[in-house]
C-alpha cells in the first residue's frame, strides 16, 4: 500500500497520559517508537519537542471526550493534525492496548486512511461553548418550569389549563402571590391580565386548591432558581452577542430563511463555522450533520434508512427550525412539508424540511447571498404533466371518468 506521510504519528489520549507512537520512514524500512507522557503542560511540550526532533509532519489522534483538545491546542501550531472518529479508527478485537491503538493510528495515517473530523478554528470554539452552555441554561430552566407545574397539580391548582405560559407576565404575578400565601382565589384571579383568553370565571375556578406551605416552598424555590437562570441567561446573551458581532452580517443572512431565528442563528454558526470550506459540497455538510438517510444494503434488500445519530447540538435546532418553517404560508418549505407528510408522515417531513434549510445555509455562506424562496408551486411547476396526471388519477379513483388536455 502507497504511504503518504513518511514521517508521522499517532496518539492515543487519555485522561492522565497519552501514547504516542511516531513512524518514520527511511530507505524503505519502517521505525516506530512508542514513549508515554502525561497530560500536564510541560509533559506535552515535551511531546511536541520530541516530534519536532524526529521531523514529524503530520499527527493523528482520537476525539476522546475533551482530553483531546489540550493535546490539539499545543501541537496545532507545529504539526498538520487530524482528528479522528474513534469508530473509524478501531482496532482489530483482542488486539486492544494503549501502545497497540497509538501504532493502529499511525499505521493508517501513514497510508492515508483516515478520514478527518471537523474541528472548527478557535472563533468558533469560543463561540461554541457558549451556545452549548446557554442552550444547557435554558433547558434547567424548562426544568424549574414543569417542576413548578408540578407542585400546582399536587396543589390541584389548574393553572396550566386555563394559561398558555405560567411564566409569562400574569402567571408570574400569580405565582409570587401563591408564593407570599395568598389563598383567595378571586384575588389571585384579578392578578391575570385582561387579554387571556380564558374568562374570569374559568381562571377562579382553576385557583381554588389545597396549597400547603410545602407547595409554597417548593414552588418558591423553583421560581428562584428560574429567575436565577434568566438572569445567567441574559449574560450570555450579552456575550455570545460580542463574540458574534464580527459576524453579526452572516447571523442576519441566515434569519431571512423561514422559521430561523436569532438564537438558531447563532447556533447554526457556532455548529457549522462560519466557512464551508471543510465542506466540499452541501451533501457533505448533511451527511456530517446527521440529516441525510443512512446506507443500509445487504443481497440486494435495503434495510433502514434512518438518518444517523450525530451533531447532538445542530439536529435538534434545526428540526425546531423546520417545525416553524412547515407553518411559513405561502412559501416552499411549507409546500415540501406537506407534499412529504402525505407519503412519509410529519417526522420524515419536518427532517427533509430541516436537511434543505441547512443546504441553502450551505450556499448563503459559500455565496454570502439571501435567502430566496423557489415558492408554494414549485413542486408543481417542476413538472406539470405529472402533477396532472396524479390529479386525474385521483379522480379516476373516486369513480369518475376524466378527459383533459392542454390549454390553447
Amino acid at each position: 500500500m502507497k504511504t503518504l506521510h513518511r514521517r508521522c504519528a499517532g496518539v492515543d489520549v487519555h485522561s492522565a497520559n497519552v501514547v504516542a507512537c511516531i513512524r518514520v520512514m527511511t530507505k524503505g524500512k519502517v521505525r516506530h517508537e512508542v514513549r508515554r507522557f502525561a497530560t500536564s503542560t510541560r509533559d506535552l511540550v515535551a511531546l511536541r519537542d520530541w516530534f519536532e526532533a524526529e521531523k514529524i509532519t503530520h499527527v493523528a489522534m482520537e476525539a476522546t471526550g475533551v482530553y483531546w483538545k489540550p493535546v490539539w491546542h499545543i501541537l496545532e501550531e507545529k504539526f498538520t493534525l487530524i482528528l479522528a472518529n474513534a469508530a473509524h479508527v478501531r482496532n482489530l478485537p483482542g488486539r486492544k492496548s494503549d501502545v497497540n491503538d497509538a501504532t493502529w493510528i499511525a499505521d493508517l495515517l501513514a497510508h492515508g486512511l483516515i478520514r478527518p473530523s471537523f474541528v472548527p478554528p478557535a472563533p468558533v470554539q469560543e463561540l461554541r461553548d457558549l451556545t452549548r452552555t446557554r442552550t444547557q441554561l435554558m433547558r434547567e430552566a424548562a426544568r424549574h418550569i414543569q417542576r413548578i407545574q408540578k407542585a400546582l397539580e399536587d396543589a390541584n391548582i389548574k393553572l396550566t389549563e386555563v394559561i398558555s405560559d405560567i411564566a409569562g407576565v400574569s402567571g408570574r404575578r400569580i405565582l409570587k402571590a401563591i408564593i407570599a400565601g395568598e389563598t383567595n382565589a378571586q384575588k389571585l384571579a384579578a392578578l391575570g391580565s385582561k387579554r387571556l383568553k380564558c374568562s374570569r370565571p374559568a381562571l377562579i375556578a382553576a385557583l381554588e386548591g389545597h396549597v400547603t406551605d410545602n407547595h409554597r416552598f417548593l414552588i418558591g424555590q423553583h421560581f428562584g432558581m428560574l429567575e436565577d437562570l434568566e438572569r445567567r441567561i441574559a449574560a450570555f446573551d450579552k456575550r455570545i452577542a460580542d463574540v458574534v458581532a464580527p459576524f453579526c452580517h452572516l447571523v442576519a443572512l441566515l434569519m431571512t430563511i423561514p422559521g430561523v431565528s436569532r438564537v438558531s442563528a447563532e447556533i447554526i454558526l457556532a455548529e457549522i463555522g462560519f466557512d464551508m470550506t471543510p465542506f466540499p459540497t452541501a451533501g457533505h455538510l448533511l451527511s456530517w450533520a446527521g440529516m441525510v438517510p443512512r446506507l443500509d444494503e445487504s443481497a440486494g434488500k435495503h434495510r433502514s434508512t434512518r438518518v444517523r445519530h450525530g451533531a447532538p447540538w445542530l439536529k435538534p435546532v434545526l428540526t425546531q427550525c423546520g417545525w416553524a418553517a412547515s407553518r411559513s404560508r405561502r412559501s416552499y418549505l411549507e409546500a415540501q412539508f406537506f407534499r412529504l407528510k402525505a407519503r412519509r408522515g410529519p417526522k420524515k417531513a419536518v427532517i427533509a424540511v430541516a436537511a434543505s434549510i441547512l443546504t441553502a445555509i450551505y450556499h448563503m455562506l459559500t455565496n454570502h447571498v439571501p435567502y430566496h424562496d423557489l415558492g408554494p408551486d414549485h413542486f408543481v411547476k417542476r413538472d406539470v404533466a405529472a402533477t396532472a396526471a396524479k390529479l386525474a388519477q385521483r379522480i379516476k379513483d373516486l369513480g369518475y371518468d376524466v378527459q383533459y388536455s392542454a390549454a390553447a
